[in-house]
């Protein structure tokens, strides 16, 4: 499986690149490639010849536009305006008589304008396609569990039991402590979720899911709410009052935890899309070098690099769901803990140096 994935890479590697380089009359620009590779966009293009154009939904100054992205493009697969919309550098906006995009004064400064779009575009598509994948493969390894009720699990069940079980106690339950349990499913959500998309973005023609900084902004959020929403007294206490912090240092530090709050989800967005964003510019530029050299030494060393970097990226693909797992977890975690103030400010140590007795039997 590993050699036929690395073959495949490689041959629809090869065939989109050609393409884009014939597309430019022989010019072959890295920079747009790798871009366009890695961008959003109407069309979803798997290789040469294989584009499946994706509908476009529009609401504007003509009411509600649904129609084919495909029409946006003729036959030299250069973009035209259609319908009074015209496509430039991944957004749409009206056409003016001239065919390009119209322009109007907002806020004294000259932008262009476009209608309300609900597109479903590359990385929505893979978006549905990665959900149906999920509830696909639980609702599954749910009704082997209720078949196989005392018996081992077999097939995509024992493959998935132990990654569960992982999350769940070497993940939730040692970060979260009791309450752990009512964050499971969370945790195993963007768990799954994160890794799913992370290995769909590598196969050839994926989307690049998780390195759109808006997919990442979303998952961060909902870390950020959850650990608001399930905070305790104790959580905002060490926020305002930090125990053993002098009064007037107080003015210091509560601007700074509570920048540390938004920070947290900040770093977790952030972590993800350069991680994966990186991979897959690294491994597209590996690619590019065989056409700008244009040299058969060239070829088999960039070929080589490009399928090392693709298995690292297997591994990183499933690390950046567990770091994002793991820190989300950390973060429950804090927001729910009970302090006992004494037993903190004294490190965990009696008067004599030893550990309580309630330490102990906790």
């Amino acid at each position: 499986m590993k050699k036929l994935f690395a073959l495949l890479l490689v041959v629809f590697s090869f065939t989109s690149f050609a393409s884009a380089s014939e597309e430019k009359g022989g010019t072959f620009k890295p920079g747009d490639m790798i871009t366009h590779h890695i961008g959003d966009d109407y069309t979803w293009h798997f290789a040469d010849g294989l584009v499946l154009n994706l509908p476009v939904i529009l609401y504007g100054e003509n009411g509600l536009d649904v129609f084919s992205s495909g029409n946006f493009y003729n036959e030299n697969h250069e973009v035209v305006p259609y319908k009074g919309y015209v496509m430039e550098h991944g957004h749409i906006y009206y056409a003016d008589e001239h065919g390009h995009p119209r322009t109007e004064m907002v806020e004294g400064k000259e932008k262009h304008v476009g209608p309300l779009d609900f597109s479903i575009t590359k990385n929505v598509a893979s978006l549905f396609l990665s959900a149906i994948l999920l509830i696909g493969v639980f609702f599954t390894i749910a009704g082997r569990y209720k078949k196989t009720q005392g018996r081992a699990p077999y097939g995509i069940q024992s493959f998935f039991e132990p990654i569960i079980i992982f999350v769940r106690d070497e993940i939730a339950r040692p970060n979260i402590g009791p309450k752990y349990e009512r964050f499971v499913p969370y945790l195993l959500t963007i768990f799954f979720f994160i890794w799913f998309n992370n290995l769909l973005g590598l196969m050839p023609g994926g989307a690049n899911l998780t390195g759109n900084i808006a997919v990442t902004l979303i998952l961060a959020l909902f870390t950020l709410i959850i650990t608001l929403a399930s905070s305790n007294k104790n959580y905002w206490h060490h926020i305002f009052a930090t125990p053993g912090v002098p009064v007037p240092l107080l003015l210091i530090m509560i601007p700074i935890e509570l920048v540390g709050i938004l920070t947290k989800p900040f770093s977790l967005m952030v972590r993800l899309f350069a991680n994966i964003t990186a991979g897959h510019i690294i491994i597209l530029s590996l690619f590019s070098l065989i056409f700008i050299f244009e040299s058969i030494a060239v070829g088999p060393i960039s070929v080589a690099f490009a399928i090392f970097m693709n298995f690292l990226e297997l591994f990183v693909a499933l690390l950046q769901a567990y770091v994002f797992t793991l820190l989300s977890s950390m973060y429950f975690g804090g927001a729910v803990e009970e302090h006992d103030h004494v037993d903190d400010m004294g490190f965990g140590e009696g008067d004599h140096g030893h550990t309580p007795a309630h330490a102990h039997a906790h």
